[in-house]
């Protein structure tokens, strides 16, 4: 079991919370990884598969900051897929609270990263860019270590307490914590369809879950159908497509739907 890359993981997870470039904070990328180096492979992605959808809502807007998904997946993916083995519901459940944890360490770090940023103007006043990229740096290092710290204290917590505190929680409860996992998954989807709401999208919305109906098709493979259809649709839609793509006069309802999102 890595535990080295458990940690390093969540230092990635911390500096892709206010990068986004690589998106190793998205918990269908973080827990997969988490999944991976523990050996659970899949129940990482079981588990990050649920988590991307109830944090689909979750967004930086303005000065609101939203609640913090990094340390979220990572910590739920290792109590999960880790050695104490929660199921994939208690790892939804128990990634609220840590989320709102991480809501509040991200918004602390970044009323202390102030002075940095104060110290990186003067720095550009004086055309000194080394010091901006160095004072860059280790803002995006601080960020890092505000879910590796917290990360590396909650992997401490030994794992018997975990599991004796879960099979303490009487059955009824752990059935109501259940579905409060599918419900907060439910909602989060409710809003993916109310933005797929079009014409356009309705007919792949009805084979998908008449395909999924099918135990015998795997993700990978209902994926691969997806894609196949997603092409034959834009083949159809667009038949002499490539060169300049679409212009102004011929978008369709769904192009400009997705311009006034």
């Amino acid at each position: 079991m890595n535990v080295w890359g458990v940690l390093l993981i969540a230092f990635l997870a911390g500096v892709e919370g206010v990068i986004d470039e690589w998106e190793f904070h998205q918990p269908i990328v973080a827990c997969t990884l988490v999944g991976l180096a523990t050996g659970n492979l899949v129940t990482g992605i079981a588990l990050g598969a649920s988590l991307q959808l109830v944090t689909l809502g979750w967004m930086n807007i303005g000065a609101a900051v939203a609640p913090d998904p990094a340390l979220a997946a990572v910590v739920a993916a290792w109590w999960v897929s880790g050695p104490a083995h929660l199921p994939v519901a208690m790892g939804v459940i128990v990634a609220i609270p840590l989320a709102l944890i991480g809501q509040g360490l991200t918004r602390g770090l970044r009323q202390l990263i102030v002075p940095l940023v104060r110290q990186a103007d003067v720095a550009a006043a004086n055309g000194n860019l080394r010091q901006i990229d160095w004072l860059q740096r280790g803002a995006v290092v601080l960020q890092g270590l505000r879910v590796l710290v917290p990360t590396a204290l909650l992997m401490m917590v030994p794992m018997q307490w975990l599991q004796i505190g879960y099979q303490a929680i009487p059955a009824v409860l752990q059935g109501g914590l259940r579905v409060t996992a599918g419900l907060l998954v439910i909602v989060s989807f409710a809003v993916v369809i109310n933005m797929m709401a079009t014409r356009q999208l309705w007919p792949f919305f009805f084979i998908g879950f008449a395909l999924a109906t099918d135990s015998h098709l795997s993700l990978v493979a209902l994926g691969l159908i997806g894609i196949g259809l997603a092409i034959i649709y834009l083949r159809l839609d667009h038949p002499h497509g490539g060169g300049t793509g679409p212009t102004s006069t011929d978008e369709d309802e769904l192009d400009r739907e997705l311009d006034d999102l």
